[in-house]
């Protein structure tokens, strides 16, 4: 009997994982998830190391409407066609909470939706049999037309300098703060790992110097989730008001080790030394992860970018080389890197819902969910404030997904979360696509500056605001011709006359 060929082989059962599998099997797709781990979410039995995640959990929001509840709600994942969907806000109280609530969370949602996973089933290698991939785990092998990665980033990316494999590594470094009691401490990298791994020590250590060759950027000021969050900045306070610890701009030449410790030396960036030998007592790499393509068999290996960090994907998430090959979850980012929220499971589980409707429109003729209604200004002008004041999709993968007007006649189609650059890729006639967004420059602006920020009680349609707010861009035939930006608001609240009425004025020029 010849083996079962799948529609899709899911490799990692990690948030996009599930997501995806719930999906296939509503939609009644053969498909099967591969994971290597023993239960669900296995990168999170070790990682962050220090067990708090820094995803928000704000279960007290004010808001009744379950769509405006995720805006805040940065751990749970989609369903679909389920009213009363398994939610990580049920699993704890705490703003930043631990690691292992998303590990029971990841748990429960396998369970309820009864996916079809494969556990302890670690896959060695990939290959392609004409049109067919195949995946080898042990003496198995599983065999699909479509294979989505979503494995997310497991292989640490080690710097090559002389003396790098004497140090410590973030992936099994001692974590106890008691064992670095009074010692003089470098931390590698200026991530949310290396700061993490910095405000565990500050307490303990003599010394913690945080470095790398990058400036460290605060996420309050890019909006990117992924810069140095609030929560893991304690050693910026400790630096600037003179308490020993300090942030190094630059890079390591070289680490050496003897019996008085580790020297180190660091090339600074901007100071007046060219060339600086340090002596610590610990040194510690926190410098990223990358994904692994080394299971892949040449001739279906993906192209990587991005410092070969990440797969290089398509505007449809589809490997730029290899047809048939998609990719889920945190390695997604590749697309929007450092802008969007693609990294993160409150960005990337709408990256996976698109992906889920690429796939049926694709391979499964379902056409993408859409509504008609007449296309005039006013029902144009109702229709994108409905949505933008309800809208957990665009409100968390600013300017990256995007709803989209096509019109054709007297009558327009509303989709919902396209990306904006497929969109543009294939562009239909006659289009408006609609985004939440951050003003031009806005990470070079201080957000705390109030004389940059905008008059909320007017209408501002050249883009003069920083904070999020909606944007209305209208194409034809692929190019842009007008743009209309709804004034800011505090409270994320477009419903009012300054919003309304310029809204409604700008299509009925543009109409």
């Amino acid at each position: 009997m010849a083996e079962e060929v799948l529609d899709y082989l899911v490799v990692g059962a990690g948030p996009a994982g599930l997501q995806l599998a719930q999906h296939l099997g509503r939609a009644g797709r053969r498909y099967l998830v591969l994971e290597a781990g023993s239960a669900p979410g296995h990168f999170f039995e070790t990682f962050p190391r220090h067990r708090t995640l820094i995803s928000i959990n704000k279960k007290h929001t004010g808001y009744a409407d379950p769509e405006l509840r995720m805006r805040m709600d940065w751990n749970s994942i989609l369903a679909d066609g389920d009213d009363d969907p398994v939610l990580f806000t049920d699993y704890s109280d705490k703003l930043f909470p631990k690691a292992e609530n998303l590990l029971r969370y990841l748990a429960d949602y396998a369970a309820k939706y009864q996916l079809d996973i494969r556990y302890d089933t670690r896959v060695t290698r990939i290959r392609r049999e004409s049109e067919t991939f195949v995946l080898t785990a042990g003496k198995t092998e599983f065999r699909a037309h479509r294979l989505i990665m979503a494995t997310g980033v497991t292989k640490p990316y080690v710097p090559q300098f002389p003396g790098v494999e004497l140090i410590d590594q973030y992936v099994d470094v001692d974590v106890d703060p008691a064992s670095f009691t009074g010692q003089r401490v470098l931390v590698l990298g200026k991530g949310n790992s290396a700061f993490e791994t910095a405000d565990n020590l500050i307490e303990r250590a003599a010394v913690v110097h945080v470095g790398g060759p990058r400036p460290v950027k605060l996420a309050w000021r890019t909006h990117f989730v992924g810069h140095l969050r609030a929560y893991n900045a304690g050693i910026l306070d400790m630096y600037q008001l003179k308490l020993q610890h300090a942030i190094l701009d630059g890079e390591v030449r070289e680490v050496r080790k003897d019996a008085d410790g580790y020297h180190v030396k660091f090339a600074f960036a901007r100071a007046d030394e060219v060339v600086k030998e340090i002596r610590y007592d610990r040194v510690i790499g926190c410098t990223g992860f990358r994904f692994d393509a080394s299971l892949f068999d040449e001739d279906c290996r993906p192209q990587l970018t991005i410092n070969d960090r990440f797969p290089a994907q398509t505007s449809s998430w589809e490997s730029v080389n290899v047809p048939g090959l998609y990719f889920a979850g945190t390695i997604t980012q590749v697309r929007d890197f450092k802008k969007a929220t693609s990294a993160f499971i409150h960005g990337f589980r709408y990256g996976a819902r698109a992906l889920a409707k690429v796939l049926d429109e694709r391979y499964h003729d379902v056409p993408w969910p859409h509504t008609e209604l007449p296309a005039k200004p006013d029902a144009l002008t109702d229709a994108v404030i409905t949505r933008i004041n309800r809208t957990s999709g665009l409100y968390q993968q600013f300017g990256f997904l995007g709803d989209v007007l096509v019109v054709d006649g007297d009558t327009a189609r509303y989709l919902e979360e396209v990306p904006v650059d497929r969109v543009l890729e294939d562009p239909p006639e006659d289009a408006y696509v609609v985004t939440l967004d951050y003003g031009p420059d806005h990470d070079k602006v201080d957000p705390f500056d109030f004389v940059a920020r905008a008059a909320q009680d007017k209408a501002n349609d050249r883009g003069e605001g920083h904070y999020l707010h909606p944007i209305v861009r209208h194409y034809r035939r692929g190019e842009l011709v007008a743009t209309h930006h709804v004034t800011e608001n505090l409270e994320n609240e477009w419903d009012q006359e300054v919003h309304i009425g310029p809204l409604t004025a700008f299509f009925t020029r543009e109409l």
